[in-house]
This record gives C-alpha cells, sequence and structure tokens, in this order.
C-alpha cells in the first residue's frame, strides 16, 4: 500500500448470516476497523471460502438507504449490491459497503436531489445545484480497509471508472476490472444514462450511442 496512506486495523470480525428478499443465503465474516480517515462506520464483508483468493474479487459499494433497504426503483443500487453479494462469495473476496450516501453528500441532500431530478436535472447536475460535487465519493477509507485485510491487489467489480482510478492512485493494484450487470427498469432509465454519458460508466445501454 501507499506509505502515505494512514494505517487501519481491524478492530473485531463476526460471522453474520445472510439472507435477502430473494431467498438467496450466505454467510458473511463482517470487519469492522480502527484507524478510517473519515471516523465512520465503514464495514468489509468477508465472502466465499476463498477469501484469500489471487486477486479477491473486491466492490467498494456506497451506501444507499433508498436502494439497499427499501428498493428504490429510482437507482440500481439494490439490486448490484444483491449481485455482489453472490459473485463475490462464488468467487471469494469482500464486499466493501462504505457510509458515504447520495454519492457522499448524505441522505437528506440526496432526496433534495431528487427533487430536482424530477424537475428535468439529471443526477450529476442536481447534485451540482446544490452546491455539492457531482460525485464527492471518497476511496481512500476503501484503500485503508484492504490493507488491514492484507490485500493489495484486487480483481475491482465496477462499472465507475473513478473507482478504479483512485484505488490505483492509493497503492491497490487493480488486477482486474469486473463489471456488474445492467439492473435497468423504467424508473431508473435516465439516471443509468447519466451514468454513463457523465462519468463513463461501463454499462451497455440500448439507448445510449
Amino acid at each position: 500500500m501507499d506509505e502515505t496512506l494512514p494505517t487501519a486495523t481491524v478492530r473485531a470480525r463476526v460471522t453474520v448470516p445472510l439472507r435477502f428478499p430473494d431467498g438467496y443465503v450466505t454467510t458473511a465474516r463482517v470487519h469492522t476497523f480502527h484507524g478510517l480517515v473519515d471516523g465512520r462506520e465503514h464495514l468489509a464483508f468477508g465472502l466465499g471460502e476463498h477469501v484469500d483468493a489471487d486477486p479477491p474479487l473486491v466492490r467498494p459499494h456506497s451506501e444507499c438507504l433508498t436502494g439497499d433497504v427499501f428498493g428504490s426503483q429510482r437507482c440500481d443500487c439494490g439490486p448490484q449490491l444483491r449481485e455482489a453479494v453472490e459473485r463475490i462469495a462464488e468467487a471469494g473476496g469482500y464486499l466493501l459497503y462504505l457510509r458515504q450516501e447520495g454519492r457522499g453528500i448524505g441522505l437528506y441532500a440526496k432526496l433534495d436531489a431528487y427533487a430536482l431530478q424530477d424537475d428535468g436535472l439529471d443526477t450529476y447536475e442536481a447534485n451540482l445545484a446544490l452546491g455539492r460535487g457531482a460525485d464527492e465519493r471518497d476511496y481512500t477509507v476503501a484503500a485503508q480497509m484492504l490493507g488491514a485485510l492484507g490485500v493489495d491487489r484486487v480483481a475491482l467489480l465496477s462499472n465507475n471508472p473513478d473507482k478504479a482510478a483512485q484505488l490505483e492512485r492509493l497503492g491497490v493494484t487493480v488486477a482486474d476490472r469486473v463489471s456488474t450487470g445492467v439492473h435497468l427498469s423504467p424508473a431508473n432509465a435516465g439516471y443509468l444514462a447519466a451514468k454513463v454519458t457523465r462519468a463513463d460508466h461501463a454499462l451497455d445501454l440500448p439507448f445510449v450511442p
């Protein structure tokens, strides 16, 4: 890892059985940490029998209360989380659950951004209209967590090139990039299109040239 990156350590590990609404079940080894630079309670879920795979399959997943918990159709976060858990459990690796709601702007601001999207702005324009960054997420804590877990190279499960770029700058070798599925619905079509056109996400959408 990068020598300038503050060192984090594993605080505790606990085994948690998981069950998703569609009936999928697996078991995770959940890690908490000391020394994360933003002081938030981020989690690493170790999944699969081969968690020490070289490289492990890793997804940094930003918290989305509306999508992950309540099944909001305005985004693809819930389906991506569900997909990631199963794929990582099959391959061996970690899901890093990062407490940076709304691309880092927080839950209330994200809902304010939804109101602006209802008036015609896309998801990135709405954040900017609120005086925030289009995407304020910082993956320093993800790199710290991987360092604490003894991981310095990963197969990155993500369509977002910024995740790969930030991790590489922070000293994590992205040995492979693995795309997630496309979780398209009538309610999130504009949201996904903005991901492609505004942030170069690797999504194969039929209506985006």
